[in-house]
């Protein structure tokens, strides 16, 4: 079912098509808010998970290095520490990662669906995520350092 195509519309046209346009336009640039409010949410989650990880692994490092230096009888509670808070971290990025995929593929179904109707244009481009890929990036490290400091293997572990 080919609908014709309406003319552009300008200042010159009728006020009600104007009306129904700059809404439709307002409506559609919602939504690349909306896209950039989840990365915003998805850089805070990686914030707090990032002081986790690098909290945990440096308390981790210095009770390890201590407990070498036979300054220290046992590090045992301190590396325990350590492994959860980077753990927490971990699965606090996981989860965000999760919420994150979640909420842009329901934002994606609902924007396809609204052009689909015809009620917004989605000339715009709705790119891959860079914050997401970072996101992604910093998971793996997340669990690289998690295994390397619970298996004690890698540049993390032991010497």
């Amino acid at each position: 079912m080919n609908e014709p195509i309406a003319a552009r519309v300008t200042s010159a046209s009728n006020s009600d098509r104007i009306s129904v346009e700059l809404s439709s336009r307002r409506t559609g640039m919602s939504f690349q808010r909306s896209r950039l409010s989840a990365d915003r949410t998805l850089m805070s989650v990686m914030r707090t998970s990032l002081s986790l990880i690098s909290f945990g692994f440096t308390i981790f490092q210095v009770f390890q290095k201590a407990h070498e230096a036979q300054l220290l009888r046992s590090s045992l509670a301190a590396h325990n520490f350590g492994l959860a808070l980077v753990l927490i971290g971990t699965v606090m990025l996981l989860l965000g990662i999760v919420y994150h995929l979640q909420f842009m593929a329901g934002l994606r179904r609902e924007r396809a669906q609204m052009k689909a109707d015809g009620l917004i244009h989605g000339e715009s481009a709705f790119p891959v995520s860079l914050t997401l890929i970072t996101a992604a990036a910093l998971l793996a490290i997340g669990l690289f350092a998690l295994a390397s400091m619970a298996f004690d293997f890698g540049p993390f572990g032991s010497p």
